[in-house]
């Protein structure tokens, strides 16, 4: 069933409605009508209202999805699509008071290594949301020192880069036979001496170009081994983020423990560390912080969890990297949200 949008409920509807979501991530739990009775409103009026008349109500909002009533209890609670609806039409978002913003801003100043605020960051996100933070590293772009080619036998070969840096990786490409040691020999030797210098998406940018005008001195064989040689970093490295995961120890609260397997769910999920990732990088384009609720994302769909996600910039505006929390859908959206948008602003300033 499509969600209604919020202008065409009701102005009792609507209070109620907004009472049972602010009650229950509030409290974790579900919200009665006899709770809903002696309660206010935003603008601290009270409903008004019988206990028979908000009954009606309550189930008015069942039937449209938006509260769900568990078998355990009386009261209701918000389903996914109800808080989506909370969310993109009714929260009024609190911005970080003063000494939070400084809070943050102090925690992140302390000098070191670009690593040790990153970890840092993640720690920040795990204690204002009271769930788990998470930080996708700035993918690294080495620069080449040196690159071969060794013959292992059977099709197979053995792609060494050597970085600036004085990091070494090993990378085993399956090529077929018939590659001569001369034609392995000038490949790694057109690499080293031409494109040194260059991160590898310079470095293969600048071998196409090469070889499309023609200035290259390489024959086919050798240029299709350069391009996939460099390939095989290139996708690599694009498909490995690194992630720092810090709070998980924070789903385990004592909501959680009526439900287990949610939260054995959860961590398994937070394990996955590529998928997760997967995850992060589709907020790198947004243009504000992004929520997922729960089903919305297929990773988390079996653990009911919800995930606040961000993208930070560096000072020229490009986007470096995405940092979030994930926790239970009952997360305090209206606080963590802003929350979350400064700390990747903070962020951001740090990295330059």
């Amino acid at each position: 069933m499509p969600t209604p949008p919020v202008t065409e409920l009701t102005d009792r509807a609507r209070a109620i409605f907004r009472l049972v979501v602010e009650g229950y991530l509030d409290s974790g739990q579900p919200v009665g009508s006899k709770t809903l009775a002696g309660a206010r409103t935003g603008d601290g009026a009270a409903l008004n209202l019988s206990p028979a008349s908000i009954r009606s109500v309550l189930a008015d909002l069942e039937s449209l999805g938006l509260l769900a009533a568990p078998h355990t209890s009386a009261g209701r609670m918000p389903t996914e699509s109800g808080l989506r609806l909370f969310v993109d039409g009714m929260m009024q978002v609190a911005e970080p008071t003063a000494a939070e913003r400084k809070a943050i801003e102090r925690r992140l100043a302390d000098p070191g290594p670009i690593e040790q605020a990153l970890e840092q960051t993640s720690a920040i996100l795990s204690d204002i949301s009271g769930a788990a933070g998470m930080v996708m590293v700035p993918r690294l772009e080495p620069r080449l020192a040196q690159f071969s080619l060794a013959n292992l036998g059977q099709g197979r070969v053995l792609a060494v880069l050597v970085g600036e840096d004085g990091a070494i990786e090993n990378r085993v490409i399956e090529l077929g036979e018939g590659i001569s040691p001369q034609l392995l020999e000038q490949a790694s030797n057109y690499i080293t001496a031409r494109l040194a210098g260059r991160t590898l998406p310079e470095a293969a940018a600048a071998m196409r170009a090469e070889i499309a005008s023609g200035r290259s001195q390489l024959d086919e064989a050798s240029s299709g081994l350069v391009e996939r040689g460099l390939a095989v970093w290139s996708e690599d490295a694009a498909r490995r983020p690194v992630l720092i995961v810090r709070g998980q120890a924070r789903l385990l609260d004592d909501a959680a423990l009526t439900d287990l397997e949610r939260v054995r769910s959860l961590l398994d999920d937070l394990e996955n560390k590529q998928s997760v990732a997967e995850l992060l990088e589709s907020a790198r384009t947004a243009e504000a912080t992004r929520i997922f609720i729960g089903s919305e994302n297929r990773l988390f769909a079996l653990s009911g969890s919800s995930v606040i996600a961000s993208p930070y910039r560096d000072r020229e505006g490009r986007v470096v990297g995405v940092l979030g929390v994930i926790g239970p859908t009952r997360l305090n959206y209206a606080r963590v949200v802003p929350m979350v948008d400064f700390t990747a602003r903070s962020l951001g300033k740090l990295i330059g």
